[in-house]
């Protein structure tokens, strides 16, 4: 696959919207309520998560997305990855796309820690040769060495996160796509997992974020999106972008 060249699109949002339907556990009492009131349907509604959202995004930009809950930031990166699929508009990513939004969503918990490297760096598109190539890495940086033939189903929540942290930012995607994970383990860890991200960026690296963290992600992003209520309300410098969910412009 060819790489997209610098300063060229990789991620196209056009028009898009987002619906989620939403059922409701009734008892049987209200479900006799709701037909004698000649209402009809499931007892379900509708959310919509993103309402004509557009933006363009290009390579070797590092763009976060910035929301309230509920916002739609996540929805946003899960079309990104494919993952979900918009109801409206278009959804346009040029090159390979990783990144941590379900967190080791690849990996098999029968499976060790060295045989979930292998499948989970296939599913990130990387070649067995160039997983055998990384494959000391990504163990030490994930700093469970100790633990890499152990099944996973064994690890702590805070292994079990750095290792999928470290297979994904090995992979050398085109579009990197982040969802809080810049969270993962503790302090010292954290910081490691920032440096990098900044390493990563500084070389060329597309980044998509969502982290309530301002602090961490102002270190990594020069852009800000912002979404309300599915709808986006701002595109710009990451500070300008701050000000704009903190209402203080």
């Amino acid at each position: 696959m060819t790489e997209p060249a610098a300063g060229l699109p990789v991620v196209e949002i056009s028009h898009v919207d987002k619906v989620f339907t939403l059922r409701h556990t009734r008892s049987i009492k209200e479900y006799v309520v709701w037909t004698v009131k000649g209402r009809k349907g499931d007892l379900s509604e509708t959310f919509k998560a993103l309402d004509d959202v557009t933006f363009t995004i290009t390579q070797g930009e590092s763009v976060a997305l910035l929301g309230l809950n509920g916002s739609g930031k996540s929805t946003t990166l899960k079309l990104i990855s494919g993952v979900l699929q918009p109801d409206k508009g278009d959804v346009l990513v040029r090159g390979a796309v990783a990144g941590l939004i379900e967190v080791g969503a690849g990996f098999h918990p029968d499976l060790t820690g060295r045989d979930n490297i292998y499948l989970n760096g296939a599913i990130l598109g990387m070649g067995k040769d160039e997983i055998d190539a990384r494959f000391a890495d990504i163990v030490a940086f994930s700093e469970i060495e100790r633990f890499i033939d152990t099944e996973v189903k064994f690890y702590s929540s805070g292994m079990f996160l750095r290792l999928a942290f470290s297979v994904a930012v090995h992979s050398n995607p085109d579009v990197f796509l982040v969802d809080e994970i810049l969270a993962v383990g503790d302090e010292p860890f954290q910081r490691k997992c920032l440096a990098r991200v900044k390493e990563l960026h500084e070389a060329g690296q597309t980044f998509v974020v969502v982290s309530h963290s301002i602090d961490q992600i102002r270190q990594i992003c020069d852009r800000g999106i912002v979404l309300e209520k599915g709808r986006l309300v701002f595109d710009g410098p990451f500070d300008a972008a701050v000000r704009r969910l903190r209402h203080e412009d």
